[in-house]
């Protein structure tokens, strides 16, 4: 069900609905423009929305704020906490981490022009910034470079440090992913088509690489919420799949499942296990049901007439009577710009 849609200001490529509490109805949207010529140089802007995703009562996708900068290529919310209030960071064409703090966007009394402020900026490397992920505290970010790198960032008392770097790949870092139930464990995957394991405990050391899986680059990799035990990857090659780490020394391929194009982003459904949403480049969204050792296609939407890149769960999972409610979908397409907000149509079964 289609709820509402705009286009951005440059090639859309990454959407994130913030986690906090009372900004959970805030949506990001990040772009990356390439001017080629003698010069050629990647620029790109943050576009912060206020999403209503109730289609009954009209809803609507309202522009607040918008930031420009360098090409963006992901950014992701803090995660939530006690006393926590929500920081997106930016990974960045200029080879920079940096972080936009929301000023009391809930309250609606500031101006639309003082809503997302730059806070922090960190010159991580002469490479470009691809990826990046919170760790479970929110007092460390890992960063994949285009130089097969990568460098873990602290964030302590408000300060950017990088406090370890290491050669990981040999060639682009596209997904960096923290274990969220073993946070010394660091998860990337890279256009060499290798899935690899760090223990951070032990100066970066590799704790499994697999080669074989993965026909061609790894674009992302999901830890799940609820289950311990299971991660998600994505690749060129069309395939999601799922993963036991229960020995992290060789995780096991359970399953896997072709989406028809390649799986450049997952997302798992804030509050349902096993609902994952993912944006399949050339064959548009799919939501996808994990049970057991399979997996089934359940809903696609190929609305958009372009690369499928950015896609998100809206974090909302009650309504005012305490009742779960449908979660809104926040989608967006590379080259036709164009940012999309739907409800799937298909009842999840919890």
């Amino acid at each position: 069900m289609d709820v509402a849609d705009c286009f951005l200001d440059g090639n859309a490529d990454v959407v994130e609905f913030c986690p906090h509490e009372s900004f959970q109805h805030l949506l990001a949207a990040a772009t990356y423009t390439l001017e080629e010529g003698d010069h050629p140089s990647r620029s790109g802007s943050i576009s912060l929305f206020d999403v209503n995703a109730d289609a009954g009562g009209g809803g609507g996708l309202d522009l607040l704020h918008r930031v420009e900068t360098a090409g963006i290529f992901d950014m992701k919310w803090n995660p939530v906490g006690e006393n926590v209030r929500p920081l997106l960071a930016q990974a960045d064409a200029d080879g920079h981490l940096r972080l936009h703090r929301i000023e009391n966007a809930g309250d609606g009394t500031v101006a639309n022009d003082n809503i997302m402020t730059e806070v922090n900026d960190e010159k991580i490397s002469s490479s470009m910034c691809l990826c990046l992920d919170w760790n479970p505290l929110a007092t460390s970010i890992s960063v994949g470079l285009s130089d097969g790198s990568i460098s873990v960032v602290s964030f302590l008392e408000s300060q950017l440090e990088v406090v370890q770097e290491w050669k990981a790949h040999e060639f682009e870092v596209w997904a960096t992913c923290f274990d969220h139930h073993q946070p010394n464990l660091v998860y990337t995957g890279s256009d060499d088509c290798k899935f690899s394991g760090w223990d951070l405990r032990s100066s970066s050391d590799l704790a499994f690489q697999n080669s074989r899986a993965h026909k061609m680059g790894v674009c992302c990799i999901s830890k799940s919420l609820t289950d311990p035990h299971m991660l998600l990857t994505g690749s060129y090659d069309e395939y999601l799949r799922i993963w036991d780490v229960r020995s992290i020394s060789k995780p096991v391929n359970e399953t896997s499942i072709c989406l028809g194009g390649g799986v450049w982003r997952i997302k798992q459904h804030p509050f349902i296990p096993g609902i994952v949403l993912a944006a399949c480049m050339h064959n548009g969204f799919a939501v996808v049901k994990i049970k057991g050792d399979g997996s089934e296609v359940i809903e696609t939407y190929s609305k958009h007439e372009s690369l499928a890149y950015g896609a998100d769960w809206q974090k909302i999972s009650t309504s005012q009577e305490g009742e779960k409610k449908s979660t809104a979908v926040g989608t967006c397409s590379f080259y036709d710009r164009c940012l999309r907000i739907w409800v799937p149509e298909s009842n999840f079964a919890i």
